[in-house]
């Protein structure tokens, strides 16, 4: 379900130019919705589990697609979702609740994350399987 590795140069640019648009959308969210300190670090939570689903529907429909072309889906998987989600914000979120002794928001946190970005990513799989049913 990953993206291979870049065979040319189409691949590169397309991861290149999808991260601009992921980062760019994500530090939007960060400056449109800042974090209290402190503050339970809801635009990391929202935009990992919005990142989860969007995935999940692309590679449950336009992956599966023969025709769809190995630079869309690097540029769209890698460059646009990865750089749009991110394991790094979150890994520093929870350090800096435990650093600061807010060890429920940092349980709270944890646990939503996996339980809420899991059930993101059944529902994507689910609504395109019966999406493809129809």
């Amino acid at each position: 379900m990953t993206t291979p590795p870049s065979r040319g140069g189409v691949d590169v640019l397309a991861v290149v130019a999808g991260g601009v648009i992921g980062t760019g959308l994500r530090y939007g969210i960060d400056v449109v919705f800042p974090v209290a300190d402190p503050g339970f670090p809801w635009p990391t939570l929202a935009i990992n589990v919005i990142g989860s689903f969007v995935l999940a529907l692309l590679t449950a429909t336009l992956w599966m697609r023969s025709s769809t072309p190995g630079w869309v889906k690097a540029g769209v998987g890698t460059g646009l979702m990865g750089s749009f989600t991110t394991f790094s914000a979150f890994a520093v979120s929870l350090f800096s609740e435990a650093t600061a002794g807010r060890w429920m928001t940092l349980v709270l946190y944890l646990v939503g994350s996996l339980v809420l970005g899991f059930a993101a990513t059944v529902l994507a799989f689910r609504l395109a399987k019966r999406r493809a049913a129809a």
